[in-house]
């Protein structure tokens, strides 16, 4: 969209440089032990210092820093847990991770390696060994701490949150060795081809879904792991467990998913091409999933992200003017520089203004004036509505096979229901979200995406309540299809007409210099959408993503 102004023992080593001290570690009985010489206070100084009267307040000095980390880390490694948790901010919480890391995930002679801090962060490297009923494996990892001061004493304390044990847990997860509760998987593509995240990378987090969903039902035999078991808050996010060390294989049973290892193939390595990319692709007529990548392979963007989704959120607005007589592709449609709805004074790109021109016009070129006017003539309600009546989304009842974010569009009011209809205000989406609008206006049907089919769980498929009338379908039809081909999806979309439909979007982000970039568009059967995160305008950025994965359809 365009500019808005508002609002045992081991050989000696060499000791490691931390921020200006140095870490040396050494062998010991079960924990490894970590000491800190030059530079460094003691504990009898850091008792001194603590016992000072004065509170300090501001960031924490080097030597603070320095102190802070070597106690936390020295009692961790020495097992001493209720030393280590009370050189931490939150003692009760760091106390329940660290016993549950030697009782419940089984680790022991753990060594722990400082790096060099950065400010207040310290990174630090873990080894230990992970046993269980005579079998053990090593693990390595690196994680952080940040040394942040306690606002009552003014005392200088390791920050705590879960991810300083170890940086896949968040609130409420817990490490734990043994027995896997759900036997592994063998995920195929489509052709019957195994999916790794060797070749694939960005599927690791599809794959934990997949064992999660398909585990216990699908034939394996559960194996002995460490594994990260998520907590409620996680699961309600959509995280999955996830598999740290196998100790003792287990027998994967076998799901097959309806992904296209060739659209899969170069869904990786386009959005590898560029930071924060992500792009979905599936089959029009059935909504099969073909592609999800993204250039982070941790968090799935393309299933999961809760994005503003900017200007591509106005093919759902204009389907919505068109049915209620407020817009018609070829009649003329006000699109004046800026517009204020509610007391927000909403702009343009560039400010730019269309006179006497029609509505095909203001969409092609994604005026967001255009759309704002109407914002009197709406109820709060109407955008919610058809989002959910015709395109299935916002209802939070997809059953994709893996976690997934089935699209958020609130009721709203005022200024931030007038935002929403250019995709601002509390409008969110991923890119499977709006590869399906897309796709239903394709096809005239809102087809649920699906990664497995629903005759493998027996699972029913969400639908949506009502279709557009012909009109409203072919006057949407029209819209995007004169935006591919002269609109702002033009460059993108080159030589892949006459079949096709876009349209491209930017939404802005607060403290973000550029806005994330959009794209989603039809090709015959294939629809696709993307974003690029920080990237600029969508038909730059997205666009080409997008494009390339519609040209395997030929």
């Amino acid at each position: 969209m365009g500019k808005r102004r508002r609002a045992a023992e081991r050989p000696k080593r060499k000791p490691a440089v931390l921020g200006g001290m140095i870490a040396l570690v050494v062998g010991g009985a079960g924990f490894g032990l970590y000491a800190l010489y030059g530079g460094g206070a003691s504990a009898d100084e850091a008792s001194t210092l603590s016992d000072h009267k004065s509170v300090k307040t501001g960031p924490p000095s080097a030597l603070e820093i320095k102190t802070a980390t070597s106690r936390f880390l020295t009692a961790w490694q020495q097992g001493r847990v209720t030393e280590a948790a009370a050189a931490t901010d939150d003692a009760k919480a760091a106390t329940a991770l660290l016993t549950g890391y030697t009782k419940d995930a089984r680790l022991k002679d753990v060594t722990l390696t400082a790096g060099r801090a950065t400010g207040a962060k310290v990174p630090f490297d873990v080894k230990a060994t992970v046993s269980y009923q005579g079998v053990s494996k090593p693990l390595a990892y690196t994680s952080s701490l940040t040394v942040v001061r306690r606002a009552s004493d003014g005392a200088a304390l390791v920050g705590w949150q879960p991810a300083v044990v170890h940086p896949e847990l968040k609130d409420g997860d817990t490490l734990v060795t043994g027995a896997s509760g759900t036997p592994p998987v063998k995920a195929l593509d489509r052709a019957g081809g195994e999916l790794t995240v060797t070749a694939y990378p960005s599927l690791g987090s599809v794959l934990d879904g997949l064992r999660e969903k398909y585990g216990k039902t699908a034939g394996g035999k559960a194996g002995v792991e460490l594994r990260v078991v998520r907590g409620k808050a996680s699961k309600k996010a959509g995280l999955s467990d996830k598999t740290l060390v196998e100790l003792s294989e287990g027998t994967p049973g076998t799901v097959k998913t309806t992904l296209d290892p060739k659209f899969q193939a170069a869904a990786e390595q386009q959005v590898a091409k560029r930071e924060q990319a992500s792009v979905v692709a599936l089959r029009a007529s059935t909504g099969e999933i073909l592609a999800v990548a993204n250039s982070g392979h941790g968090f799935n963007i393309g299933f999961q992200g809760s994005l503003a989704p900017g200007s591509t959120m106005k093919v759902i607005t204009s389907s919505l003017l068109i049915e209620k007589g407020l817009a018609e592709a070829d009649k003329k449609h006000p699109c004046p520089k800026t517009f204020t709805f509610g007391g927000w004074k909403f702009h343009n790109d560039d400010d730019f203004e269309i006179k006497n021109g029609t509505f095909k016009a203001s969409f092609a070129r994604s005026c967001n004036t255009a759309f704002i006017s109407q914002a009197k003539k709406l109820k709060n309600d109407d955008l919610t509505k058809q989002a959910q009546q015709v395109f299935g989304l916002s209802m939070n009842n997809w059953s994709v096979g893996v976690p997934t974010l089935d699209g958020s569009v609130p009721v709203q009011s005022a200024a931030q229901m007038a935002a929403s209809l250019i995709g601002q205000g509390g409008v969110r989406m991923n890119p499977l979200n709006m590869a399906s609008v897309a796709a239903t206006v394709k096809t005239g049907t809102f087809h649920q995406p699906y990664l497995v089919a629903p005759s493998v769980d027996h699972r029913t498929l969400a639908t949506a309540s009502r279709t557009m009338s012909p009109k409203t379908l072919g006057q949407l039809r029209e819209l995007m299809n004169f935006t591919a081909a002269y609109g702002t999806a033009a460059e993108a979309m080159s030589g892949l007409g006459p079949d096709y439909g876009a349209k491209t979007g930017s939404a802005e982000v607060d403290n973000q210099k550029k806005p994330n970039g959009w794209f989603t568009a039809y090709r015959g059967d294939l629809a696709s959408a993307g974003v690029v995160q920080a990237g600029g305008h969508g038909g730059d950025t997205a666009g080409p993503i997008v494009a390339t994965l519609l040209k395997l359809g030929s």
